[in-house]
């Protein structure tokens, strides 16, 4: 599979004042797809304009043409599969079949709490987890579905007439440990990481690649517990996470040369920050363009 670059468009820009033109130009560019995060708030910007994910991607749908779109990531923080298969479905139709749905358990961050209730521990985020993906798996895949969880309930839910894509829209799972790599290995389409959070502040590059290597080669035994072929899957690596944060788009040089070393691990496509001034993810402008439209031709 040859390697892909995307994109990653936080959702920062009122629509008709940049928004829109952000999403066409990732089209121009020849971006594989673009992305944006699905949270209620984020980070650094939680004293900012951000705006709500589904909508957003439903406004890009109808401004572009060949872009696949999705989000990186939707959790059960503040997510019902119910609700969201309904969303989904409709956003699919609307897109003609270009939304992949990148999907994890989730965090600590504002997203947890907003709702009223307590941060759920690590293992209740993974129980949900659980629940979650095989629940809404059904609901995009079957006309009716009626199913009593620990956590979530459907009761006679109708998605008709399903999705454009068949069987579903693809489900790219993020996760790096034991329990979510079997969710991905069982229900996805691909697979999603940042690398190991724990290397971020103090390790280095070098480190973080063989982090990686590992994270690839625990997909690959659950994908062999789970009786697939690893191969299979699409292996999505969303940068400004591991210790080079921002330096891979500092020159397309530079790009090539991180772009090289993933893909060697069997990363199949690479997703970059839109960059976004006087914020963790500023970069120059033209060379993220250049970068978008030369670096994969660089790569053989």
């Amino acid at each position: 599979m040859s390697l892909r670059l995307s994109t990653v468009i936080l959702p920062v820009d009122r629509w008709h004042a940049g928004g829109r033109a952000k999403w066409q130009r990732a089209e121009e560019l020849g971006f594989h797809a673009a992305y944006t995060y699905d949270h209620l708030s984020w980070r650094t910007f939680r004293d900012g304009p951000w705006f709500g994910a589904l909508p957003t991607l439903t406004a890009a749908a109808t401004a572009t043409d060949r872009l696949r779109l999705g989000t990186l990531v939707t959790s059960p923080n503040f997510r019902h599969p119910v609700t969201l298969a309904k969303e989904l479905i409709s956003l699919d139709d609307i897109s003609d079949g270009r939304i992949t749905l990148g999907i994890g358990a989730g965090g600590n961050g504002f997203d947890a709490t907003a709702l009223g209730q307590e941060a759920w521990s690590p293992k209740e985020r993974a129980d949900r987890f659980g629940e979650f993906v095989p629940l809404l798996d059904r609901l995009l895949t079957e006309g009716a579905v009626s199913q009593q969880g620990d956590f979530y309930t459907a009761e006679e839910a109708r998605n008709i007439p399903g999705c454009v894509q068949r069987p579903r829209l693809p489900f790219a799972v993020a996760a790096t440990g034991p329990r979510g790599l079997k969710l991905a290995a069982r229900y996805g389409q691909a697979w999603v990481t940042t690398g190991d959070p724990k290397l971020y502040e103090e390790g280095t590059p070098e480190q973080s690649v063989a982090a990686l290597r590992g994270q690839v080669e625990k997909l690959g035994k659950a994908c062999a517990e789970t009786g697939r072929d690893v191969a299979e899957l699409g292996k999505i690596l969303l940068t400004g996470f591991t210790p080079d944060r921002s330096r891979p788009l500092e020159s397309v040089d530079a790009f090539v040369d991180f772009a090289g070393r993933h893909r060697e691990l069997g990363f199949t496509e690479i997703v970059i920050h839109w960059p976004i001034p006087d914020s963790d993810f500023a970069a120059d402008q033209a060379v993220f363009e250049r970068i978008a439209t030369e670096a994969v031709g660089q790569l053989g």
